[in-house]
């Protein structure tokens, strides 16, 4: 039974800067890129000779399918679902300026006017999660992608609603892995990134 492996693309100016970036395109820092290409050896280490994955799906976003490059991975297919939480009229603001006027506001928490609400983005998780379970039978599976939605994808694995991904930290080209025993959902892995 093959395993679902989750890698966050690398650094970017916004993601630095703790800006919230779902529809903008913004390509990787040379940190970004320095981090994504660390993250070939982690994911060697991690799978130990296996066999190459099944599928490597992305984000269409582009600092996704550059890390995917830089890592070493060969995408077979782009795949929208994988793309960012929709942060509508809050994207490219930080948490302190929504706070500004929306006090204790996080993603986890409140809505996002004019974009997606934790609930849906569990959905599109969980779509995500069911097509990636149909192939592990014959092997592992790549989702390359982006921090918030990852974290989801974590935590609908384990059972628990969207915003349990709270509990999940996902730094810049970071690996979670997800792991099966006996048919109960478990997190083998989470946040590794090699130390900048």
């Amino acid at each position: 039974m093959g395993r679902v492996f989750l890698l966050r693309h690398g650094e970017t100016e916004w993601s630095a800067n703790g800006r919230h970036t779902g529809r903008t395109d913004i390509p990787l820092t040379d940190r970004g890129r320095s981090l994504a290409t660390a993250a070939r050896p982690t994911l060697d280490a991690l799978r130990r000779d296996a066999p190459p994955p099944v599928r490597v799906l992305s984000s269409p976003r582009r600092r996704a399918l550059d890390t995917a490059k830089l890592a070493g991975l060969q995408v077979d297919a782009v795949d929208d679902r994988l793309h960012e939480w929709d942060y509508g009229d809050y994207e490219g603001l930080t948490t302190p300026q929504i706070r500004e006027t929306v006090p204790d506001w996080t993603v986890w928490t409140h809505p996002c006017p004019h974009g997606e609400s934790a609930a849906q983005v569990g959905d599109r998780a969980d779509a995500v999660l069911a097509d990636a379970r149909a192939l592990l039978p014959d092997g592992d599976v790549v989702l390359v992608g982006h921090g918030h939605f990852s974290r989801v994808l974590i935590a609908r694995w384990m059972g628990l609603p969207a915003a349990g991904g709270v509990h999940v930290a996902m730094d810049p080209a970071a690996w979670a892995v997800l792991g099966d025993e006996r048919g109960v959902p478990r997190l083998d892995a989470v946040n590794l990134v090699v130390p900048s």
